[in-house]
């Protein structure tokens, strides 16, 4: 993954933009998951950053149905160079409500929830086999934790020893139907992730500067891989939709739109 940042951009300021072109697309005609886009954003501006040193490092959103957030991140980052808001959604281009290798930055499709984990540990092992030093970063949903797929491949990446995996849960509590504490609780998850042979690390979701630190870790020695819990709030940077299982999937009118991008510092 290769790209062209602007220097003089703080990582902040691009987290801000991504939040307005998010909420673009929530006033496409198809809408789009606004709640977990907006929650997920951060983490992605700081794994891009991580992966545009050109050492190897992937990374990929498995939590796929957060699309637009995805597209906002590459855009600002510099990998995706045309702005996807305005072809959202739209027939003949890539910018579709689940990610595919179409879009530049994107290497694997997502959306089938769980199977971006064992891409980027597959990406991970590939990396440790060729000698090189590249991260595999998976970004997925707390909700996305009740697919059985991530847990087997948590223990492969365990067996494996493959301290360069590293998988991100944007826990914002939320998930289609509800509220993650309603219907399938996750408690004692740093727990899980140690029994399965994974060193953990938790975080504010929304602290660039403490999420680029973890990423900027020197883990060519490490022979665990790492789970970092990343608490966010879903529709972070909207007042009116955070922390609100109403916000995960959303559509709205132009006015709306303009008064909530007013919203975004």
């Amino acid at each position: 993954m290769t790209a062209v940042l602007e220097n003089d951009t703080s990582l902040e300021a691009r987290a801000a933009e991504a939040r307005r072109l998010v909420v673009d697309m929530a006033a496409s005609p198809r809408g789009c998951h606004l709640g977990g886009s907006l929650s997920v954003l951060d983490i992605l501006i700081a794994a891009l950053h991580r992966a545009s040193r050109g050492d190897g490092t992937e990374v990929v959103l498995s939590k796929g149905h957060a699309a637009a957030g995805l597209y906002a991140a590459l855009h600002v980052s510099g990998i995706l160079p045309e702005n996807p808001a305005p072809l959202y959604g739209q027939a003949g281009h890539p910018f579709t409500g689940h990610p595919g290798p179409k879009v530049p930055g994107v290497l694997f499709p997502t959306g089938s929830l769980g199977h971006g984990v064992p891409y980027a540990a597959g990406w991970a092992l590939s990396e440790r086999l060729s000698g090189r030093n590249g991260l595999g970063i998976a970004v997925a949903g707390d909700g996305e934790l009740q697919e059985g797929l991530v847990w087997e491949a948590c223990q492969v990446a365990a067996a494996q020893r493959l301290g360069n995996f590293v998988l991100v849960v944007d826990r914002n509590g939320g998930q289609n139907d509800g509220m993650v504490e309603d219907i399938s609780p996750l408690p004692h998850l740093a727990e899980r992730f140690v029994s399965f042979g994974f060193n953990i690390a938790r975080v504010d979701g929304h602290n660039l500067a403490a999420l680029t630190a973890l990423f900027d870790e020197d883990r060519r020695d490490a022979d665990r891989p790492l789970a970092v819990i990343a608490d966010t709030v879903k529709g972070k940077g909207l007042p009116p939709v955070e922390g609100k299982a109403g916000s995960h999937y959303v559509t709205i009118d132009a006015p709306r739109a303009a008064k909530w991008k007013r919203m975004i510092r």
